[in-house]
């Protein structure tokens, strides 16, 4: 498996409106992709981290370079202080009963 992490910062006051965003793009039909998880820090309710998971790197990559995930990634921006701090790699170990393993 493959992914990113992102650190993030939303603007404040608009958590809901981002969660249903966010929500939203669970419909999309997206080759490989395999799960979004997104956290809000405890200590700051304005700092989030995405964890997004994919079946390989060329499933990532080729969602990367789709028009279809800059769109998604336009609207994610919109909600954000800066941009995100990215962090892409393979997953090496997964454990637990959904980490398809």
């Amino acid at each position: 498996m493959y992914g990113t992490i992102a650190r993030f910062r939303i603007k404040p006051g608009v958590k809901d409106e981002f969660i249903k965003a966010m929500d939203g793009f669970g419909e999309a039909v997206i080759l490989g992709w395999v799960a979004d998880y997104y956290f809000q820090m405890e200590n700051d309710s304005d700092e989030f981290y995405l964890a997004a998971i994919f079946k390989n790197k060329e499933t990532y990559q080729r969602n990367a370079d789709s028009p279809e995930q800059h769109e998604r990634y336009l609207v994610f921006r919109s909600f954000l202080m800066d941009d995100p701090e990215w962090h892409d790699g393979f997953i090496v170990s997964a454990t637990g009963p959904g980490s398809g393993r």
